[in-house]
């Protein structure tokens, strides 16, 4: 059996994006996973393919799980990579949506069939969406920072350039890939408070899919994700006052972030129309050879 695996094959998907999370060492509260999944709900999107788990997954790491339907019967759920279409008439793009845990092995295999879909669907940009642990408050807005494949693009579309150096997952495998085929991509990461990992982190899922709209140009009611980010927030908070040790850590971690260069006011970040026009550009700019 190939490994990616057919349900349908979409026609006519315009000027498409595909959007990326993988569950585990990348997506620290389950933050970036949570954001695609909340685009694919929005937009009511339907599988159209998967990429078969066999050669890509130690399953004693990740493992298959039983469950009953009906009450009685017992089925088997493999874990796998899912893919998705999201069809936005009233936005210049539609959707391909990937979500799944990242695999075991063979990254560069994985990758390659996943860069054979992209061009198979005619996807223009490649986005991941990842979060990280880091030394930052849950009170304050959540950092966003990223790269993508051209530093003007970067510049562009606002993002706070990522000095990582060290271990990768399979996003910077994935964004090795895109740029060897000639395929524009970009990178989201939020910072998610290493205090709190353990949670599931609606803030940091809702700031990626804000950064998301405005480089995609397509746009969600993320009233519901709203109301869960507050209800973290608080949550949070009333639980980092119960323990004063933890409430006066938190405070450190405040106060080292007002000290720090002055911080980004999300007024002054570009809006999401700007960012979509100044990716057109971006595009429009590339020559055949570029592309």
């Amino acid at each position: 059996m190939p490994p990616l695996v057919w349900d349908n094959r979409p026609d006519g998907l315009r000027a498409p994006a595909l959007v990326c999370a993988f569950k585990g060492w990348n997506d620290a509260g389950d933050a970036a996973s949570a954001a695609v999944q909340f685009l694919g709900a929005s937009h009511n999107a339907t599988r159209f393919a998967q990429i078969d788990p066999e050669d890509f997954y130690d399953f004693q790491a990740t493992r298959p799980r039983i469950r009953l339907t009906e009450g009685r019967t017992r089925e088997l759920s493999w874990p796998s990579v899912e893919i998705y279409e999201a069809r936005v008439p009233r936005a210049p793009r539609d959707l391909v949506l990937l979500t799944g845990p990242e695999p075991s092995f063979r990254w560069r295999s994985f990758c390659r069939h996943i860069v054979d879909l992209a061009e198979a669907l005619g996807v223009q940009l490649v986005v991941t969406c990842g979060a990280l642990l880091a030394d930052v408050p849950h009170s304050r807005p959540v950092a966003i920072t990223g790269l993508a494949s051209d530093e003007t693009l970067t510049e562009r579309l606002g993002l706070q350039a990522s000095n990582y150096e060290g271990p990768t997952g399979i996003t910077g495998v994935l964004h090795a890939a895109c740029a060897e085929a000639g395929l524009p991509s970009a990178s989201l990461w939020a910072a998610v408070p290493h205090y709190v990992a353990a949670a599931p982190n609606p803030k940091a899922a809702l700031a990626l899919v804000r950064r998301v709209e405005g480089l995609v140009g397509v746009t969600v009611d993320a009233t519901e994700l709203e109301q869960a980010a507050a209800d973290y927030e608080r949550q949070v908070s009333l639980a980092v006052q119960s323990d004063p040790d933890v409430q006066a850590f938190v405070e450190r971690l405040e106060r080292a972030a007002e000290e720090e260069d002055e911080p980004v006011d999300p007024r002054d970040l570009p809006s999401g129309d700007v960012i979509a026009r100044e990716f057109q550009r971006f595009l429009r700019q590339q020559g055949p050879e570029d592309k």
